[in-house]
């Protein structure tokens, strides 16, 4: 990396610093020399690299304004580009809200001008030679069917939404030819959001567009007005949504042309959620990157009104039955309503369940020095809810002790996050096969905290699809 700033600038670098990427899997460094500064991204993937440098080039030929893209490592890992500094269009909003500044017209202005830069590139970039694009050259059922596979295996399992798989996929399906029954030959950013657009030199520029393709016009304003933690009022969304069609559509065009964008407009809102949910659940359980579960609840939010308010004229029961399950989601309800305590049960054959929160957890209890219930055939295919089961514990002293002990410590817990203002408790307990003294401990806690304490109690037993 050294050597190629060397090789560019003529000058050794002098410092190096590594960027920030989200949710990239590049590194991002930048490399600062005597006189020049540039950006450095490393990618091992070469195929994508050549997508951005080729849309970089083809962006910039029609007027979009891009990073210069400056010298290339022979393997194509490595790259240097312009360096379009630190503000984008995400982090001078956040930070106007944080300083209590009224972002209203400022939004408005800034939004306005990303849409004429996104209907310039719709209309000026659509004949890009899409053979070029990685991983598909169009958003095509494959690419909807990956997103919302993305969707089904890296939100709905992980966050234990109950679904059926062929009713599921049925609902996909008809969810993508609705989708894409329009025009979809319209350059496709992907992810033309907030985070994406820089605000550098009086003017905004545009990065991470190594995912762009053919697809509907739709996609892209729908990343845009509907990107989760940009946070959007809804009354702006909808000026917004106003203004592009405005701009985009000729005055010969009919009402019911404007009105079709508009629908297809929402469902694309709805795909890019999916999407977006699966990312959210693959980089923060999966990958622990606790920035993206604090993502989800406006996710969730966002699922919630819009399901709610602009229902979509296809009849997808299941899946909407899904997003309603979601939009339900006590963790993530719009209004703060004291205290939730989450009270768990689990196998430690599979691990710490994982604070889906972003608060870094709470109390994990091992119940497996308890009498195991599991070791006599006539327990083995009950669990920890059924009577004989319960009768089992309650005949030993050391199962009511344990059970008094966590109870002491629950009640000191609660109360001082009562106090203190504090929303979220985990309580984790675990046993072997998560079956018997796990589920029977999360069931005695969960109803004492319920019966004792103003506070909303959730309980979830993770193994209960084994039996």
């Amino acid at each position: 990396m050294e050597e190629l700033f060397q090789k560019w600038a003529g000058e050794p670098c002098l410092n190096k610093i590594q960027i920030s990427a989200n949710g990239s899997n590049r590194l991002y460094f930048r490399l600062v020399g005597e006189t020049k500064t540039c950006m450095a991204a490393v990618n091992k993937d070469v195929r994508e690299n050549e997508a951005f440098f080729f849309f970089a080039k083809e962006l910039q030929k029609r007027g979009v304004k891009v990073p210069e893209v400056y010298c290339v490592s022979d393997d194509r890992t490595t790259y240097l580009q312009q360096d379009l500094g630190n503000i984008t269009l995400f982090t001078y909003l956040s930070s106007r809200k944080t300083n209590g500044v009224d972002i209203t017209d400022d939004m408005l202005t800034l939004y306005k001008k990303a849409i004429d830069n996104l209907i310039f590139m719709q209309k000026t970039c659509s004949d890009i030679d899409f053979g070029k694009a990685y991983p598909r050259p169009k958003f095509d059922r494959q690419a909807l069917m990956w997103d919302m596979n993305y969707f089904k295996y890296y939100f709905l399992k992980l966050f234990h939404v109950q679904f059926d798989e062929q009713l599921l996929e049925k609902d996909f399906q008809c969810f993508i030819d609705f989708l894409l029954d329009d025009d979809c030959s319209y350059f496709m950013y992907r992810d033309f959001q907030s985070r994406n657009i820089m605000l550098y030199d009086d003017d905004m520029y545009f990065i991470d567009f190594q995912g762009a393709r053919m697809g509907a016009a739709q996609y892209d304003l729908a990343s845009l007005l509907y990107s989760s933690k940009s946070d959007v009022p809804d009354d702006i969304r909808e000026q917004l949504l106003d203004y592009y069609i405005d701009k985009r559509f000729e005055e010969s065009a009919s009402d019911e042309t404007k009105a079709r964008f508009r629908n297809k407009f929402y469902g694309y809102v709805l795909a890019r959620i999916m999407q977006a949910m699966g990312a959210y659940g693959y980089r923060g359980i999966i990958e622990k990157k606790e920035y993206f579960i604090k993502s989800i609840p406006y996710a969730v939010r966002n699922l919630r009104n819009i399901i709610k308010d602009k229902p979509l004229p296809i009849d997808i029961p299941h899946l909407c039955s899904v997003w309603n399950e979601i939009a339900g989601m006590k963790e993530y309800a719009d209004k703060e309503e004291g205290l939730t305590v989450s009270v768990f049960s689990f196998s430690y054959r599979k691990g710490i369940p994982f604070d889906k929160s972003g608060n870094g957890g709470g109390f994990v209890f091992d119940c497996r020095a308890l009498p195991n219930p599991g070791l006599f055939d006539e327990y083995k295919s009950l669990n920890g809810r059924d009577k004989e089961v319960v009768d089992f514990f309650e005949k030993h002293n050391e199962t009511e002790r344990f059970i008094g002990y966590v109870k002491g410590l629950m009640s000191e817990a609660v109360t001082s996050y009562i106090d203190r203002g504090y929303t979220r408790l985990m309580v984790n307990f675990g046993c072997t096969g998560g079956r018997h003294r796990s589920v029977y401990c999360a069931e005695q806690i969960a109803r004492y905290i319920s019966e004792n304490f103003d506070c909303n109690v959730t309980l979830h037993h993770l193994e209960q699809g084994k039996f």
